[in-house]
């Protein structure tokens, strides 16, 4: 992405907001199977869902940067439904067991990408999923992948107790520029993100930011923003790479 001075980068950030939105559920998807994706995790403040995350080690959960918020953070592991959590699957993150890259400035920038200590282990019910091991994995186009979530499921602003997912395919990061510039968005997505489009104007939502892109068993993308809704035409939604940093991971675990 090319520097941009000072007034440039406050007016691409005004205009990003005026169309984008964090993804914040799962639209047109479906429950997901009874102890599916046992890496899921939710991330709350004072007991509230506000986004999704995952399992990359028995004590750390990575999530989106832009999911920080003031009040009391905690994780919740090994939920299907979160209204019957149970209470020793919950972990409390202190403020210096929250890990964002110095860089991070908001979700339309890049670098939307925290790591989250845990204070005790993972225990029974609870799984890991893999991530890349280098920065050279490519993901073909139309690779068919997974997201989920609890997050909103529909224009009513309905949200969902029970994990939701949706099939999305991978879409190469030119096309899926030229998908946003075509809506209005003149600009450069960051070069740290990679996108992704569903099927039957599915997808992830409010609710469902720091959740995983998972593409053969593998979390490659953490779901980070789309266009506003009320845009009709499907639009790709946009994932933190993970492979851009693997380097910033490593150290910080």
């Amino acid at each position: 992405m090319h520097t941009l001075s000072s007034p440039l980068l406050v007016l691409l950030v005004i205009l990003l907001k005026q169309h984008t939105c964090r993804a914040e559920g799962i639209i047109n998807g479906s429950t997901a199977a009874d102890k599916a994706m046992q890496y899921m995790a939710s991330v709350q403040i004072n007991g509230k869902h506000v986004c999704g995350g995952f399992v990359i080690k028995p004590n750390f959960v990575l999530t989106a940067a832009h999911c920080n918020a003031r009040g009391k953070m905690s994780v919740v592991l090994g939920a299907h439904n979160l209204h019957k959590t149970a209470k020793n699957k919950r972990f409390y993150i202190k403020n210096q067991d929250k890990l964002i890259p110095e860089l991070y400035k908001g979700f339309e920038t890049g670098n939307d990408i925290m790591l989250l200590k845990l204070s005790g282990k993972i225990g029974k019910g609870v799984k890991t999923v893999q991530i890349p091991s280098s920065n050279k994995m490519k993901m073909k186009n139309s690779t068919k992948c997974l997201v989920a979530g609890w997050g909103k499921t529909g224009s009513k602003n309905e949200v969902s107790n029970q994990l939701q997912v949706a099939h999305v395919q991978v879409v190469g990061l030119q096309d899926c520029q030229t998908a946003w510039n075509q809506n209005g968005i003149k600009t450069e997505l960051p070069e740290s993100v990679m996108c992704a489009k569903g099927f039957n104007r599915n997808g992830p939502s409010k609710g469902d930011s720091g959740g995983p892109l998972v593409c053969n068993g593998m979390a490659l993308g953490i779901v980070s923003f789309n266009l506003n809704e009320r845009y009709k035409q499907i639009i790709p939604a946009v994932y933190t790479q993970i492979s851009k940093f693997l380097p910033w991971i490593k150290s910080k675990m």
